[in-house]
């Protein structure tokens, strides 16, 4: 019987654009179709993982905008502008 493999452990990204463009790199090297399998695999692996911590970072980037405009957005109204 032969035993699973054990998971490979990717580095983490620097962060955000540097995941973003090596999912970009994935991509347009399996869009190529010149890898072997097992290759693409571990290439769809890695792309997966990016993925998720892209999202991830967007979704946090989102969360503090919305706090952001909750706490100081509100109506302007320009002080010493005569409304003629």
């Amino acid at each position: 019987m032969t035993k699973p493999a054990d998971p490979v452990k990717f580095s983490p990204p620097e962060g955000f654009e540097a995941a973003l463009a090596e999912l970009e790199s994935i991509v347009l090297e399996m869009e190529a179709g010149q890898m072997p399998l097992e290759e693409s695999l571990e290439a769809h692996k890695r792309g997966t993982e990016l993925l998720q911590y892209c999202h991830s970072k967007l979704q946090d980037a989102q969360q503090q905008v919305r706090l952001l405009e909750a706490n100081t957005l509100k109506n302007f109204s320009p002080s010493g502008i005569d409304d003629r």
